[in-house]
C-alpha cells in the first residue's frame, strides 16, 4: 500500500471518535534572564476530528507556546502530548518529518516564507518534497491560491507582497497537502476585518466539509462565533467557553442563528 493509504487505514483503525491531538496536564517552563517563566501551566486539551478551536488571550499568555507543543515544535517540561494516542515524546525525527509533511499544517505568525521563491513556489514546495506529481501539484497550488484570493499574485516574491498577502500565502501553503490538522498562530493578525472573516470562514468550511481539525490563536473576538470551542488563555492556563448547538443562549460567545 502507499504511504497515504497506510495512514488512512491506521487512522480508521483507531476510531474516528478519538481525539486526534491531546495535551494531558502539560507544563512548559524555561529560564529567561535568570528568571523562571511558567509559559504553560497544567493544561489539558482534546482536539477532535473536524473541530475548529480558537485560543484567545493577550500576548505572552501562553497561546503560542501551547500551539508549538501541539505541533511537536516544542516539548513540555512535564505532561504529555499525544497524536492519535501516541506520545510525541517517543517520536523519531523521521516520524516528526512525516507528521509535518502529511498530517499537520502549521501557519506561523512570522509567515516563514522562502524569500527567493514566488508565492506559487512557496505553496508548491511542500508538495514537491512529498513527491506529489507535477500535474497534481499545479492543480492544487492554483486551487489554494484561488481560495485565499491571490491567484493574480502567484509570480510575486514575498518582499513584493503586503503583510496580509504573505499571511494568506502561508495559509495556502499549510492547507495545500490537505492535512488532518491545521495549527495557526494569529492567522488573521495582518488582515483587515473582511479578509480576516474570510480566512476564519475558510477554516470553518475545512473543519465541516473536509473533517480537518483547526486550532487557531487570535486576538480578534469578532471572529469567535465561527469556532466550535473557545479557550481563553491567561497566565499559561486555559478556560473553556463552549459554542455550538448546545450553547446557552446568554453565553458570551455563541454561533449566530442559522
Amino acid at each position: 500500500m502507499s504511504q497515504a493509504t497506510d495512514q488512512l487505514a491506521e487512522r480508521d483503525s483507531r476510531g474516528a471518535t478519538d481525539p486526534i491531538i491531546q495535551a494531558i496536564d502539560v507544563t512548559r517552563e524555561y529560564q529567561l534572564s535568570g528568571e523562571m517563566v511558567h509559559a504553560v501551566q497544567s493544561v489539558t486539551l482534546d482536539v477532535n476530528r473536524g473541530e475548529f478551536i480558537t485560543l484567545v488571550g493577550r500576548s505572552g499568555s501562553g497561546k503560542t507556546t501551547l500551539l508549538n507543543m501541539l505541533a511537536g515544535l516544542d516539548h513540555p517540561t512535564s505532561g504529555r502530548v499525544l497524536f492519535e494516542g501516541d506520545d510525541m515524546a517517543n517520536f523519531s525525527e523521521k516520524q516528526f518529518i512525516g507528521l509535518r509533511r502529511h498530517r499537520i499544517g502549521v501557519v506561523f505568525q512570522s509567515f516563514a516564507l522562502l524569500p527567493l521563491l514566488s508565492a506559487y513556489e512557496n505553496v508548491e514546495l511542500p508538495m514537491r518534497i512529498a513527491g506529489i506529481g507535477a500535474s497534481e501539484r499545479s492543480k492544487r497550488t492554483n486551487e489554494v491560491l484561488d481560495i485565499v484570493g491571490l491567484s493574480r499574485r502567484a509570480k510575486h516574491r514575498p518582499y513584493e507582497l503586503s503583510g496580509g498577502e504573505q499571511q494568506r500565502i502561508s495559509i495556502a501553503r499549510a492547507v495545500a497537502m490537505r492535512p488532518n490538522v491545521i495549527l495557526a498562530d494569529e492567522p488573521t493578525g495582518e488582515l483587515d476585518s473582511v479578509n480576516a472573516a474570510e480566512i476564519f470562514g475558510l477554516f470553518r468550511q475545512m473543519a465541516s466539509d473536509e473533517d480537518m481539525s483547526i486550532v487557531a490563536t487570535t486576538h480578534d473576538r469578532t471572529l469567535l462565533d465561527l469556532a466550535d470551542k473557545i479557550y481563553t488563555v491567561h497566565n499559561g492556563q486555559i478556560e473553556l467557553s463552549e459554542v455550538g448547538e448546545n450553547i446557552d443562549a446568554h453565553a458570551q460567545f455563541r454561533r449566530p442563528d442559522a
